[in-house]
């Protein structure tokens, strides 16, 4: 099994330097994958309420060999639960569907400006921590004036931001802000979403046959050298296997380079998901 690289976050906690994604990831056919990564070396589940899979993740635990303490379970608050009561009943309810007492890591999913409860959202989350319901805190696709808001109103910074980032969007300013902050950085759908041709891409193909090594395991490298936790996904045992074996080797700094000139700015994001636009409907 391959040993994997740590984070350590602005509240002393370490996490695996990988997490699994579990978008899109259902029924049994789920908890199938889910087994599969975890006895692949997967140690960090990432789920939400807004995924209707957080049932899924509990069985796949409560299957797995690997026993809880081992595991981080991370969950996110979805955007009609912005209010604080409601915050603190969705952060229970999910405890209760997953069957767990407490979460590993647990996000705002969108800062949901337009709605413009996030900083209230956030007070429960501080609060759900000091309860023992949740270990480490944190946020997902907010940007740097989101970030300012709750930390000012709250005096605590969150441990996580979770942001798109792929070699099309490398989302530069928030990953800036999140560092300057002491904010880890996690990409979700670092491969891209809805755009076909990254794990395509000439540049990133001609870098992996320079490394052997295949692209997504390029691509993931590319994050972790820019203090980035990759957020993976794969049904597949054998790519399980392979996202986690990047720790043997690193890319130059002109290869980091040709991979940051991919970027195509918003142009690049995927289409729906600006931060400051995006808003949830249930």
């Amino acid at each position: 099994m391959t040993k994997i690289e740590t984070f350590e976050l602005n509240d002393g906690t370490t996490l695996p330097a990988i997490g699994l994604g579990t978008v899109n990831v259902k029924g049994a056919k789920g908890v199938s994958s889910v087994l599969s990564a975890i006895d692949a070396g997967y140690r960090l589940i990432d789920t939400s309420t807004n995924y209707n899979n957080e049932g899924m993740v509990g069985e796949a635990i409560r299957r797995s060999s690997v026993p809880r303490e081992e595991l981080i379970i991370s969950s996110k608050l979805p955007g009609a639960a912005h209010e604080y009561d409601k915050a603190i009943m969705m952060i229970q309810e999910s405890l209760y569907r997953i069957g767990i007492d407490y979460f590993d890591k647990y996000l705002i999913h969108w800062p949901l400006p337009k709605q413009g409860k996030y900083e209230e959202a956030w007070q429960a989350l501080v609060d759900a921590q000091k309860f023992g319901l949740i270990k480490t805190i944190g946020v997902s696709n907010f940007l740097p004036e989101h970030l300012e808001r709750i930390i000012d109103k709250t005096g605590v910074t969150p441990a996580t931001n979770q942001s798109e980032r792929h070699p099309y969007f490398n989302n530069k300013e928030v990953v800036k802000a999140n560092n300057e902050l002491g904010i880890l950085t996690e990409a979700w759908s670092p491969f891209g979403r809805e755009i076909n041709d990254v794990l395509e891409n000439e540049t990133i193909k001609k870098i992996a046959e320079k490394y052997d090594k295949e692209p997504a395991q390029v691509i993931i490298r590319w994050n972790l050298q820019n203090n980035v936790m990759p957020i993976v996904k794969s049904s597949s045992l054998n790519h399980q296997k392979a996202n986690l074996d990047v720790f043997d080797f690193e890319l130059a700094a002109d290869d980091l380079q040709q991979i940051d000139n991919l970027d195509k700015g918003e142009a690049g994001r995927v289409e729906g998901q600006h931060p400051n636009e995006y808003e949830e409907f249930d």
